[in-house]
């Protein structure tokens, strides 16, 4: 399964809810993102990102992959940080994302059972990060316009380099 880049219009598109847990088709939609998420290599990738419309992620920041289905933010820190982040889907750049350094988030796991984490630093970064993918929305959306312009150019001239 290939992760799609910038500018393929599925990445602004809005993911639905998992309706089926447990099913065979799930289960494989979630290794083929692990495998393609570990062989990018990356932390985190979001089901939109390799073409598919359904509110699923994966992550692993070395404590193991989870999977998450339907997953929401349903509190933040009231505080916010800047920090640098990356992109599957925006390979070689990196866009500097004000996002919050505290959360929790409720999902469900593939076999629908609920799962709340409570997630600070990194973790919660990655949350945001692919959370945003499930909406439409990539790093280069959060940036300033002169960020974006910038960001924007700088993508292309590693595309055009490597690609």
């Amino acid at each position: 399964m290939e992760i799609l880049a910038h500018p393929n219009p599925a990445l602004k598109q809005r993911a639905q809810d998992v309706e089926h847990f447990g099913d065979r088709e799930l289960k494989s939609l979630v290794t083929t993102m692990a495998r393609a998420m570990y062989d990018a290599p990356g932390v985190g990738l979001a089901a939109t990102q390799v073409g598919v419309l359904k509110r699923v992620i994966v992550y692993d920041i070395d404590e193991g992959l989870v999977a998450l289905c339907n997953p929401r933010i349903v509190e933040s820190s009231g505080e916010t940080e800047f920090f640098e982040e990356g992109c599957l889907s925006l390979p070689g750049i990196e866009v500097s994302v004000e996002r919050a350094p505290s959360l929790t988030c409720e999902a469900c796991d593939i076999d629908g059972s609920p799962v709340i984490i409570q997630a600070e630093g990194l973790l919660a970064r990655v949350l945001q990060h692919e959370l945003d993918h499930l909406d439409g929305v990539l790093i280069i959306d959060r940036a300033t316009p002169e960020e974006r312009r910038a960001a924007i150019r700088r993508y292309n001239e590693v595309v055009h380099t490597f690609g």
